[in-house]
């Protein structure tokens, strides 16, 4: 099995967190998700949609700041340069959030995955080599095979990468707590197959 890895999140007293998708993949349950964790472990949270529309197909980024001291005053936005973690369920608006990049300081998970097809030639290699570039630490998943190679449905994408990030020891908030939070939060028809989601993530 895998080694959970461990990490000093906060800098400043703040971690920025950055989660950029589409419509219709789970980006604001993925926030809500991540928010309620981190203020259920004691932080005071912040977070703001930034691009784009919710609906399905619309480019979508949204903001977390998770903040140590409740004391200091924080903008809910995140400067660019600044962002500790981003999270980028589709490779596209993965590379795009890299505006917030810091190569001494943010790390990405990102899924190798495209969601919209544009017309245009897409070179991964060249994206993925950009990404590299700009930021400190990656870690890429072609969620799609994982969906065929474990039978999962694609709407537990966002879960996958939840837990994916805990275990990569990208984000200051606790397996338990995260879990306790999505049962809370999700309908009940849907608690196995992201708990199998969220299971794997911590086993490939």
């Amino acid at each position: 099995m895998a080694k959970q890895k461990k990490n000093n999140f906060f800098q400043d007293g703040v971690f920025n967190l950055i989660i950029s998708g589409y419509g219709g993949q789970g980006v604001l349950t993925l926030a809500k998700m991540v928010c309620l964790s981190a203020l259920k472990q004691g932080f005071l949270v912040k977070e703001t949609e930034l691009h784009g529309l919710a609906q399905r197909g619309g480019s979508l980024n949204s903001q977390i700041r998770i903040i140590q001291d409740k004391n200091k005053e924080y903008s809910p936005l995140i400067l660019p340069s600044k962002a500790d973690l981003i999270i980028g369920l589709d490779l596209i608006e993965a590379l795009r959030a890299c505006s917030f990049a810091n190569k001494k300081r943010t790390k990405i998970l990102a899924n190798l995955d495209i969601f919209l097809l544009e017309k245009r030639k897409i070179r991964i290699g060249e994206m993925i080599t950009e990404i590299e570039k700009r930021t400190k630490e990656q870690e890429f998943v072609r969620f799609s095979d994982i969906l065929s190679k474990n039978r999962l449905e694609d709407f537990s994408l966002n879960i996958f990468f939840l837990g994916r990030s805990i275990f990569k020891g990208y984000l200051p908030l606790k397996k338990e707590v995260v879990w306790q939070v999505i049962k809370k939060e999700l309908a009940k028809k849907h608690w196995k197959e992201n708990k199998k989601a969220f299971d794997l993530s911590f086993k490939i």
